[in-house]
């Protein structure tokens, strides 16, 4: 437990995580509260690395749930050791003769059968996944249920037993409640919207990327052989193509590799990126469409201009400010829903 969010901010450094004043309150409140935690907010922006540090400064085991479309229980919850199942009804039909002596009619064979308590069923032949590893862990752990909006919504239903009651049914044994009470961490990039119920059963923060000043302390820390002009200026053309309308926006990690990357090829002092700058991109951005884009308008061949038209157009206003930027990587897929709807309309109004 921390005393305070100034106490969890400061473990939080110590592995070199770097967090907002207002978002350590919330964290604070989720461990001191022990709610779960939500963090919404674009992909690489440090929602799965704060559950990772977290685990490491407060010394508990991080058990991961990593959510994909078609996930079921089997992968979540559990699943029965069919091997050592078949192993346990091998030995039985080898003692089976021993506890039917005696008998003489199968109605008396067939009722000391039944008497009997085969064990098939216990915790013995569980093979526990995160949700309830989580619960049966008798020391408390960090549970991170990491993407969950990429699982279709039947499967929020089993979380929420394990999210308010902190227990796992398995119909054929019973319920189980948690042996310690784990910290829970879910993150969402917000590809779908979560149901009410699940987000109300947690504490809420929308998590973005962070201010320049604040990106190149974190890149400073994960990267301190790279001299901090050098972090500064990768910094700087990282929030410049986070202001282009791209498919996948550099993230933190990737403004840390392409830092690294600068230090190899021998940066060592402000106002040299742009003769290593191609060989940044590489870094930086990951699909050839957006290093197309990035290259033409960093090189000032296609100008950024805003379009202002009339909301009843249907057209979206374009800007080469990150805020303004709906096909970002925060809510793509309900910015890409939105723009064909758009572009439907415009479509039927005659307009291109």
């Amino acid at each position: 437990m921390f005393d305070s969010p100034e106490t969890l901010a400061e473990s939080l450094a110590g592995e070199d995580y770097v967090i907002d004043p207002e978002f350590a309150v919330v964290v604070h409140l989720a461990t001191a509260l022990e709610r779960p935690l939500l963090l919404e907010g674009p992909a690489g922006v440090g929602k799965t690395e704060l559950a990772k540090s977290l685990a490491a400064a407060s010394g508990r085991r991080l058990v991961r749930l990593q959510c994909y479309e078609g996930l079921d229980d089997a992968r979540a919850l559990y699943e029965w050791d069919y091997g050592k199942q078949l192993m346990h009804v091998q030995m039985l039909r080898d003692r089976i003769g021993e506890l039917l002596a005696g008998t003489t009619t199968m109605a008396e064979a067939s009722a000391r059968l039944q008497a009997q308590d085969t064990g098939l069923y216990t915790e013995h032949f569980l093979a526990a996944r995160p949700l309830l590893e989580a619960v049966l862990s008798p020391e408390p752990v960090v549970l991170l249920v990491d993407e969950v909006d990429r699982t279709e919504e039947s499967m929020e239903a089993l979380l929420l037993e394990v999210l308010a009651e902190q227990q796992v049914t398995v119909p054929e044994i019973g319920t189980f409640t948690a042996r310690s009470t784990p910290w829970v961490v879910l993150t969402s990039n917000d590809t779908r919207e979560l149901s009410p119920a699940l987000k109300r059963r947690c504490l809420h923060f929308g998590v973005d990327f962070p201010t320049p000043e604040r990106e190149a302390e974190i890149v400073s820390r994960r990267a301190p052989q790279v001299a901090p002009e050098v972090v500064a200026d990768v910094v700087e053309l990282a929030r410049r193509l986070r202001g282009f309308p791209l498919r996948k926006s550099p993230s933190i990690s990737e403004v840390i590799d392409a830092a690294r990357a600068a230090a190899v090829l021998g940066l060592e002092s402000s106002g040299e990126l742009e003769k290593v700058r191609p060989a940044l991109l590489s870094a930086l951005l990951k699909y050839g469409s957006d290093r197309e884009l990035a290259v033409r308008r960093l090189d000032g061949d296609e100008p950024v201009a805003d379009v202002e038209v009339a909301e009843d157009s249907g057209w979206v206003r374009r800007s080469s400010r990150p805020s303004d930027t709906t096909s970002g990587a925060f809510g793509a897929g309900r910015a890409a829903s939105t723009g064909s709807r758009a572009a439907a309309d415009r479509n039927r109004r005659g307009l291109r």
